[in-house]
């Protein structure tokens, strides 16, 4: 080859690497020109309750169609259709054969049977069976949706669709608004109600109408819950406020998804029921809304007259509470060897002794209330036959519940005063003598007792002599030190050790203050506020906790700080939280230092504006001893902080030292669910700042995806989720390599977080 065309040659292929680059270039930027959809919460995003009170927390407003308003005049006539055969198409049913006055509102049958069948209640025969249970009517109004799939969005239109329904009651709407206009009774009720004329009000819609103003009265509110909940100590007995603690524990867990005061939730749930023999797939949620998410995901049912509504769960597949305790025990879906992937993180296996079932199943049947039970009228306008009064059989285990007290037990309106508990006295007797502002000084001892408290403005406090505190004991064998949902709560002073499932819990409650607590093998969590609004722990020692030693979730104003978190599988976790402060606190030996997270499937679906400053966070590596199946599980040893979808966290002025995997770390959700896997919640993390921390000898021995994805020497550590995060640490060693600063423009920014986004996606 001549020099000369050599020389071709280079300047041609020269001219290919240029253009090649500029082309790279140019794509690179045009990254940064694309919109990146952002998943900060809206506007208006839901927080949940925090201090809402928890136990005592207020009835949500009713879910009312908008021009339905409430007259007597409906709701009578509501209740003559309810109760009328004429409303099915072969006028052999109404809607009471289904929902029935003397079965909960329910029909007793595991599978709810419609058009063609015979007789009323469970031994209701030769019609088409439905796929689903019929669930109980009582406080529907309260339901944010209604049916088990939530296709409904409020009671009219839930009785549209047994009606119309072939499988059900086989009614075409405008035939039945003939036959309702020769009837004359029903012509003067409907005009009555909604304003006609010789008839004009009765249309199908006002049909729906009246049967929803109905349906609004179906209200359970006077229980002995209830009466215990607004003071009154002795509505309950003493088999039904063992029942509630364990209700209320972290052992059972039942309370966060059967919330105060429905006993029922929002959200669709995963629990894993296993279909019937020879009945296919029931996708629930996922067959109207969600896709994937929630494939499997039923509503959650309220508790309230539970005892009356057997069989239960969506096809009716448990004939006793004991039955649903045992498989909630058993660990739900998951031990009856079903594979979801989407099964809610809160089931959990745990054990339960008789006594401790018999005090459970005590507590659900403090929840009945028939108060408002409907009377079954004596004929209906059509003059169809009503159904008959059924005589409700026993299943299980029956459990009276008390007897209505009379008089009350409230608190009274003496001066507030100070109690002093003596060692081998009980703490829990004081407490059930104390009124709001009362304070109960506890002098050192040991005192093995769970504690429910259930008064605002309580301090309970340990009366200290040097070393020596008053100790909460659990022996091993108790599952919860304290429990309460009280505002104004402060406790401090004790030592709080062996507890099987949890130390603290204050659900619910207003302005709570941990101090100087010092909490020791205390099962899942040392100190747990929840869904609180105003929270202050300080000076508190915390260690061998199976999750988390101190987690605040789904709460607000929150300050955590002087604490010592060590040997636990977690030190401090802010989740689900706003405007948190975690300040000062020495959290040392874990398996993962402080964690700020926004996780999926809780009350709250923010996660914002959490300051981490001024803590010691050294030598995390404590192996995992979490459970495996929870998110805590898969926490790597060796994790420093770690910020996972949470938004606008300030990381700034902490020691980060010797945690073997990372020193701070910024991740999606993606990366601990299942590929594909969509969420409730944003899954970016987004608006974080990292700078001015003091990072030493991080990463030198990564583990789990960390080391998989070759890791090492990495103080700081970033999956590419969320362009807008930014690091400001000279001389810290990160992966990648460059990590984005606050200099940098918005469009590299974009630019650079897409590239390493499809890369990592490529890769992993």
């Amino acid at each position: 080859m001549s020099e000369k065309r050599a020389k071709h040659y280079w300047r041609m292929a020269i001219r290919i690497t240029l253009v090649t680059i500029a082309l790279l270039l140019a794509g690179f930027v045009l990254l940064g020109t694309l919109p990146i959809q952002a998943d900060l919460p809206a506007a208006g995003a839901s927080i949940g309750s925090p201090g809402g009170g928890g136990l005592r927390r207020a009835f949500p407003e009713m879910n009312q169609r908008a021009g339905n308003p409430t007259s007597q005049a409906g709701i009578e006539l509501g209740r003559q259709l309810f109760f009328d055969p004429v409303v099915s198409g072969d006028n052999t049913q109404s809607c009471a054969t289904c929902h029935h006055p003397d079965l909960g509102l329910s029909d007793g049958r595991i599978l709810s049977m419609g058009a063609g069948g015979t007789g009323v209640g469970p031994t209701r025969t030769g019609g088409k069976a439905t796929r689903r249970n019929s669930p109980t009517l009582w406080n529907a109004a309260y339901n944010f949706k209604l049916f088990w799939d939530g296709r409904a969005n409020d009671l009219e239109d839930q009785a549209r669709g047994p009606i119309t329904s072939a499988v059900e009651m086989n009614q075409n709407p405008d035939e039945l608004v003939q036959e309702l206009r020769a009837i004359p009774e029903y012509v003067r009720l409907f005009d009555e109600a909604f304003g006609g004329q010789n008839g004009t009000a009765v249309t199908f819609e006002n049909v729906t109408n009246a049967i929803g103003l109905f349906e609004r009265t179906l209200v359970s509110q006077q229980s002995a819950f209830d009466r215990y909940a607004a003071g009154e100590a002795s509505a309950l007995t003493a088999a039904q406020r063992r029942g509630l603690t364990l209700f209320r524990s972290l052992k059972t867990r039942c309370f966060e998804c059967h919330g105060f005061p429905t006993f029922a939730n929002p959200d669709f749930k995963v629990i894993g029921v296993a279909p019937l023999p020879n009945q296919g797939e029931d996708a629930g949620r996922g067959e109207i809304t969600g896709g994937e998410p929630y494939r499997n995901a039923f509503k959650v049912p309220t508790l309230r007259n539970v005892a009356l509504t057997a069989p239960y769960m969506h096809n009716g597949r448990f004939q006793t509470l004991e039955e649903v305790l045992s498989f909630y025990a058993a660990g739900a879906g998951k031990g009856a060897g079903l594979d979801l992937p989407n099964l809610d993180d809160k089931v959990r296996q745990f054990s339960l002794s008789d006594q401790e079932q018999h005090d459970l199943i005590s507590f659900l049947h403090a929840l009945t209330d028939e108060s408002a039970k409907p009377q079954i009228p004596l004929r209906v306008p059509s003059g169809l036959p009503v159904v008959p009064h059924l005589t409700r059989s026993s299943k299980g285990t029956l459990v009276p519940s008390p007897a209505v007290v009379t008089g009350s037990s409230k608190p009274g309106s003496r001066p507030t005063k100070v109690w002093r508990v003596k060692s081998g006295e009980s703490i829990q007797a004081i407490l059930d003598q104390t009124v709001p502002g009362d304070t109960i000084e506890v002098e050192p001892g040991t005192y093995r007792e769970s504690l429910l408290v259930d008064i605002d403005r309580i301090t309970l406090r340990s009366l200290n002599n040097g070393a020596t505190r008053a100790i909460l004991d659990g022996g091993n064998q108790l599952t919860d030190a304290v429990i309460t949902s009280s505002h104004d709560f402060t406790i401090e002073g004790f030592s709080i050790r062996d507890y099987v499932n949890n130390g603290i819990t204050v659900h619910g409650g207003r302005n709570v203050v941990f101090r100087n607590i010092e909490a020791i093998n205390t099962g899942l969590y040392g100190l747990y506020p929840v869904e609180c609004d105003g929270v202050l722990i300080e000076d508190c020692e915390v260690s061998l906790i199976r999750d988390a030693g101190i987690y605040v979730g789904q709460s607000r104003n929150i300050i955590v700080r002087r604490n010592v978190a060590s040997n636990n599988v977690t030190g401090i976790e802010i989740e689900n939280s706003v405007n948190a402060l975690v300040e000062n606190n020495d959290v040392n030996n874990n398996t993962g230092g402080i964690l700020v997270f926004l996780l999926p499937n809780n009350p709250s679906k923010v996660g914002t504006d959490t300051k981490v400053i001024g803590n010691r966070v050294i030598n995390n590596n404590h192996p995992n001893f979490g459970d495996p199946t929870a998110i805590v599980g898969r926490v790597i040893p060796g994790t420093g902080i770690l910020i996972m979808a949470a938004d606008r966290t300030e990381v700034t002025g902490n020691e980060i030292r010797g945690n073997d995997t990372f020193g701070i770390g910024v991740v999606g959700l993606a990366i601990a669910f299942p590929k594909g896997r969509q969420f409730d919640v944003g899954a970016i993390p987004e608006g974080n700042r990292i700078y001015g921390n003091t990072m030493v000898d991080n990463g030198r021995n990564p583990g789990g995806l960390a080391k998989e994805i070759g890791l090492a020497d990495c103080d700081l550590f970033w999956d590419g989720s969320g362009w807008d995060n930014s690091w400001n640490q000279p001389g810290a060693k990160s992966f990648p390599f460059t990590l984005p600063g606050d200099g940098w423009p918005g469009v590299l920014r974009r630019s650079y977080a897409s590239a390493y986004s499809w890369l990592r996606d490529k890769l992993l």
